[in-house]
């Protein structure tokens, strides 16, 4: 338990972190309308188009969260010589992240656009490209991240992979252990594809649903012993520091050699949608401020209950997020 002032405290501190994400970024649009009839053509409603909105998300969303909540932020990334690729850019500049780090690349840039009801989704489209990134566009990504971080010298590292083509086994591998070689934390939101490829990090985060595809482990019912085991198994593969693990309505578990679930807070669930690039942008900014895994997975929790109770992806709120640790966490 921390008091109050020690919370506030810590989120001043977060001013002093420079946060580096690397992975897949993607531009979220939101139509809003309304639907007041079928349509006479096929059995789907007719949505009167009110109002258009692009977004940040996947890497790009974690790099807004991290700097929602006072970091300084480097996105990493390849996107699309698009329409689409200068929106995010755009959209990223705006909210203060540092865009050095993105690529263009003969590639489309991600974009999924939901179409919204009353603030439910009708319909999405996803626009994109999965294909790995070409040798052409690989080897001078990993330069300019790899002299980027020898000059810049960052606290933290992000790896977001959404399975989109960016984060490469060997990306993954040179980046990571240039991480190790400069003291450098890293922590990983993983995906199925390269779920296993994210060795000696400092923090991996799946979720329960990405454990069992990962692992091939069927995990019926969410305790500790099973939890524990989970921790085990993926320790012997990727000799990582500490295993911290999303259980959505029930929670979060992490270990470092001690280890507990922790349960969620009671929320008016909205939408989950970007609720888990939520929860590793506080989980690496917590983290690399007090070494403390435990604090580490309490605020973040909260954090991603937070965001739950908002209509599609948005960022943290740090203000609220600070109030509700002092809440529910100060002693």
């Amino acid at each position: 338990m921390k008091s109050r002032i020690e919370i506030e405290q810590l989120f001043d501190d977060i001013e002093k972190l420079h946060v580096v994400v690397v992975g897949d970024v993607m531009l979220d649009n939101y139509w809003w309308g309304d639907v007041d009839r079928i349509s006479p053509e096929a059995p789907v409603p007719i949505v009167t188009l009110r109002k258009r909105e692009s977004r940040l998300g996947g890497a790009a969303n974690v790099a807004l969260n991290c700097r929602a909540l006072g970091a300084k932020v480097t996105l990493a990334s390849a996107i699309g010589k698009d329409m689409e690729g200068k929106t995010l850019e755009q959209l990223a500049k705006d909210a203060g992240i540092d865009t050095s780090l993105l690529q263009c690349c003969q590639r489309t840039t991600t974009t999924k656009t939901r179409v919204m009801s009353r603030s439910q989704q009708m319909m999405r489209l996803d626009d994109e490209v999965t294909d790995d990134l070409a040798l052409e566009d690989e080897h001078p990504f990993i330069d300019r991240v790899l002299r980027f971080l020898q000059i810049e010298k960052p606290q933290v590292l992000i790896f977001e992979d959404y399975n989109k083509g960016v984060l490469k086994e060997n990306v993954i591998n040179r980046i990571t252990e240039h991480c190790k070689q400069l003291g450098i934390i890293t922590t990983v939101d993983p995906k199925k594809k390269n779920f296993l490829s994210y060795k000696n990090v400092t923090v991996f985060k799946p979720n329960l649903k990405e454990v069992r595809e990962g692992l091939h482990i069927p995990l019926s019912t969410v305790d500790q012993k099973e939890m524990d085991h989970v921790h085990a198994v993926l320790h012997k593969q990727l000799n990582h520091t500490i295993t911290f693990v999303t259980l959505s309505e029930k929670g979060v578990y992490y270990s470092n050699g001690h280890s507990a679930i922790i349960p969620s807070h009671l929320r008016n669930i909205s939408d989950v949608s970007g609720a888990g690039d939520t929860v590793i942008a506080t989980a690496s900014i917590i983290y690399a401020l007090t070494k403390d895994a435990r604090l580490m997975a309490e605020i973040s929790n909260i954090a991603g209950g937070l965001v739950c109770e908002e209509v599609g992806v948005v960022p943290i709120n740090k203000e609220l997020l600070m109030e509700e640790c002092a809440r529910l966490l100060a002693e």
